[in-house]
């Protein structure tokens, strides 16, 4: 899993807003997902966890980036309720359009994320302005 901890999401840095969920997020986010169970998003999936304080299975959109033969979690909005139950269960599934992956989840190294942020920055538009990666910085 690659977090941007260079001032990114959850910061409050002044040059990058911080994430907030809003009513309307979480209709484009029910909106997405019903795209993404039936495959029609590219690279993207529906990632399940278990909720760390009560148990109840948590799903949320979320995009992979496939760089050098794996397929990498980016957590682009800082550390939101996902990546913490993540984190805290180490495992989580991917599915969409009848797949299902199960997956272990590990955060990585400043220099293993770079360009692996480089190549989520050029697939995940939306996200880029809360966290500090741009295509031409290592």
């Amino acid at each position: 899993m690659v977090t941007d901890r260079s001032g990114g999401a959850g910061s409050g840095d002044k040059n990058h807003p911080v994430f907030r969920m809003t009513r309307g997020r979480r209709i484009g986010d029910a909106i997405i997902g019903a795209l993404i169970r039936v495959g029609v998003v590219p690279n993207s999936y529906m990632l399940t966890t278990t909720g760390r304080r009560t148990g109840q299975p948590r799903t949320n959109p979320v995009t992979l980036v496939e760089h050098d033969g794996r397929r990498w979690l980016v957590a682009p909005y800082g550390p939101v309720s996902w990546v913490l139950n993540a984190r805290a269960a180490g495992r989580v599934t991917l599915h969409r359009r009848g797949q299902r992956l199960d997956c272990t989840v590990r955060e990585v190294s400043a220099e293993e994320a770079g360009p692996i942020l480089k190549e989520y920055i050029k697939m995940a538009r939306p996200t880029r302005r809360y966290f500090n990666a741009t295509p031409t910085r290592p």
